[in-house]
């Protein structure tokens, strides 16, 4: 995946969006917290999301709700990179 753009991928039926920063990867629940839409049809500004509905800003290095009307984090995952391939971790699916 190359920088700024990003993979949803569908876990145990939780949507999870896999970021390229600037060759970081980030990987966050597609999941507005405001109104549980989708996160991934928004614009991406900077290390923003913006949400496609309503237009709440979440940040997706750290899940956090940046601006109204969501106010609580979309969840977060760690990400690793083994053999060129981009990991997300999480005890659920161990």
């Amino acid at each position: 995946m190359t920088p700024g753009n990003f993979k949803v991928v569908d876990v145990d039926d939780v949507l999870i969006a896999v970021f390229n920063l600037d060759g970081q990867y980030y990987a966050i629940e597609d999941n507005c917290t405001h109104d549980g839409d989708c996160l991934t049809g928004g614009n991406i500004e900077g290390d923003e999301i913006v949400c496609p509905r309503h237009g709440a800003h979440f940040s997706i290095k750290t899940g956090e709700a940046l601006s109204a009307p969501a106010y609580e984090a979309t969840a977060t995952f760690p990400v690793r990179v083994e053999n060129g391939m981009v990991q997300v971790i999480d005890d659920r699916w161990d």
